[in-house]
């Protein structure tokens, strides 16, 4: 297992409807995936030295680091299951649950 978790990087800005719409699906993520994944929320306008350094053109952006580098990218509003399928490449495979007898 590596030492460090992948991080998603959400930027999102206050005016962004887009970005608004997908807060609830990414709050649903981080508890899903909270063993095996960290999120960040980026405030674009608060934080354009992020913006730039990872040249973030569209709101909402996700960019997954690993080892603190970004190895994936989604711009613009996306689906639950476009996430699930650029993370899964990435994540550290779950527990099995427990068979329950």
């Amino acid at each position: 297992m590596s030492q460090t978790k992948p991080t998603l990087l959400f930027f999102t800005q206050e005016t962004s409807g887009p970005a608004r719409r997908m807060e609830s699906l990414l709050a649903h993520l981080a508890r899903k995936e909270r063993g095996r994944l960290r999120i960040s929320r980026i405030d674009a306008a608060a934080s354009p030295e992020w913006v730039e350094r990872l040249s973030v053109t569209q709101i909402p952006t996700l960019i997954l680091l690993k080892e603190r580098k970004p190895v994936e990218r989604l711009e613009g509003r996306v689906s639950a299951p476009q996430i699930e399928r650029m993370l899964a490449p990435h994540l550290e495979p779950q527990e099995a649950e427990p068979a329950v007898a």
